[in-house]
């Protein structure tokens, strides 16, 4: 990547570099960049040095926490039971004979969800929401005469349950005429007020990057939407195609071995915003593109760019085959078994896990999909209600050992020694237990640093070798075949300066997962 020296000047000036007291829990009060220039001189040790002190923004951070949330994808879709609309069917189609959004919210809160996700406009351009900027809207269809709202019932639904509310506006609009002409951007933006001028809170905004094969080219002004979203919701995470959050890069559920939230940042020059962009500098020189390589954030990388930022993956996928609902698909739901395993492979590998869960031609979620996130929900519930671990007696090397709870919890962590990127704990469990889950979680209040690690277990007078991985970040979950122990060691073999540790736990899976079912 080409170093712009005036991109490069841009981003010192922007970004003031701020340590966070590792002892401090300042961090929820204060508002923070998430990115940093490389110098044209940096040194690699320099380099790797920033990569460790980037941080999430307070939103970013509290996005990662929520670990699992929703995407309902519904509209005209459902009901021609087609993924990708042609953007000229009757709207007299979409009537929906039993919507209940309140459904939809109680199933995805029982089933552990902290925010739900709306396709309030998907590709073929039909808006759940009454705009006045098209006539291809529910405002055209037989459902309630055409007085109906899907999006104000869904953030309703939501807020009444405790689920924070996301909106999903595709940019690609098979509808629109004026789709590839400069007058679409201002049709974009007024649907954009609409929906972040008249529903309260959101807190995500999806923008889909995707535009099928054989459709006209379109020069979306992205910068001009991110300052929009800034103004209406100031505490909303733009994701995709935005600043914020991106794709992990595959629908499948799983993430990479290796996730780095700190990874190189694509700036150009030109595309230097020459408005003030207040709170959220680094927007006007985001350029959105997907990020589909294995390991995103490894030092070779990080030494060839012209500035890094913090921007963590969400991992999406569907409960069923397909992102809409289809009929055809309600023997095909995702098994228990199936989520489990994408949630140690999402969650449990430094993402959040955004789980589609389409309504059916009534507006309603089915027992198909109720019964697989019942029982999804009660395996995770069994298997981290109790950590095995809470009890022990913690050591760092030859110090005298500290109650567990004096190290975790409570805005507590451990921070190994300055000057060092290597350490171990060593955990008595005061007495045999025994565990086939291992959890991490880095405190990335003050960045992610991990690069390698390892647990041991004692067994027969001696240390063996339990299991082992890469980055850590938010949460690092492994499974393995259950082990019987009084003592666990983890061994941090590399980090980018002093790693820390803001939690770290031993638990037990569900002999079978099949006892959890929905019956019960």
């Amino acid at each position: 990547m080409t170093r712009s020296t005036t991109t490069t000047h841009l981003l010192f000036c922007l970004f003031t570099f701020a340590l966070v007291n590792p002892f401090s829990s300042a961090f929820a009060q204060e508002k923070k960049f998430n990115f940093v220039a490389i110098g044209r001189t940096d040194t690699k040790s320099e380099i790797i040095t920033k990569a460790a002190n980037v941080v999430p923004t307070t939103e970013q951070y509290e996005w990662q926490k929520m670990e699992c949330i929703a995407f309902v994808h519904f509209g005209m879709n459902t009901f021609t039971e087609t993924q990708i609309g042609s953007g000229h069917a009757d709207p007299n189609l979409f009537d929906p004979t039993g919507l209940d959004c309140d459904q939809w919210a109680r199933v995805l809160k029982n089933a552990g969800m902290k925010m739900a996700i709306l396709t309030a406009k998907h590709h073929d351009g039909f808006c759940l929401w009454p705009s006045r900027f098209t006539d291809y809207s529910v405002k055209s269809s037989r459902w309630k005469n055409g007085k109906g709202d899907v999006v104000k019932e869904f953030v309703d639904a939501c807020r009444k349950h405790g689920l924070k509310v996301g909106l999903y506006l595709s940019p690609w609009d098979r509808n629109n005429t004026a789709y590839g002409t400069p007058a679409y951007n201002t049709y974009l933006m007024n649907q954009l007020r609409e929906l972040l001028s008249n529903y309260g809170k959101i807190s995500e905004v999806w923008f889909d990057g995707y535009r099928g094969p054989g459709a006209k080219p379109e020069s979306y002004h992205w910068h001009g939407h991110y300052r929009l979203i800034r103004q209406l919701q100031p505490d909303a995470l733009i994701a995709v195609m935005g600043p914020d959050v991106r794709w992990v890069g595959t629908e499948s559920g799983y993430g990479r071995e290796t996730e780095w939230d700190v990874i190189p940042l694509d700036v150009n020059g030109e595309n230097i915003s020459k408005e003030e962009d207040g709170d959220h500098p680094l927007d006007s020189i985001f350029i959105p593109r997907n990020y589909m390589g294995d390991d995103l954030g490894s030092r070779d990388s990080l030494y060839s760019a012209s500035a890094l930022f913090w921007y963590p993956a969400e991992t999406d996928v569907s409960i069923r085959p397909g992102w809409f609902y289809d009929s055809s698909q309600d023997t095909s739901v995702k098994s228990v078994d199936q989520l489990v395993d994408i949630y140690f492979n999402s969650v449990g590998k430094n993402s959040v896990l955004l789980l589609n869960v389409p309504a059916d031609k009534r507006g309603l979620i089915s027992d198909y999909d109720i019964k697989a996130l019942d029982g999804f929900h009660r395996v995770l519930k069994k298997t981290f209600s109790v950590n095995l671990s809470s009890d022990a007696i913690v050591r760092h090397g030859g110090e005298k050992g500290l109650k567990y709870a004096k190290l975790f919890g409570d805005h507590r962590f451990w921070s190994g020694p300055d000057n060092t990127d290597t350490s171990s704990l060593e955990f008595d469990l005061k007495g045999e237990k025994t565990f086939d889950v291992a959890m991490l979680q880095e405190e990335i209040t003050v960045g992610q640093r991990i690069e390698k690690f390892h647990v041991d277990y004692w067994d027969e007078g001696g240390w063996k070798k339990l299991t082992e991985g890469t980055t850590v970040g938010y949460k690092r979950l492994l499974r393995f075949k259950p082990v019987k122990t009084s003592r666990v060691r983890l061994v941090i073999e590399s980090s980018r300066l002093n790693p820390t540790l803001a939690n770290f736990g031993l638990y037990m899976l569900p002999e079978r997962y099949v006892q959890f079912s929905h019956s019960e």
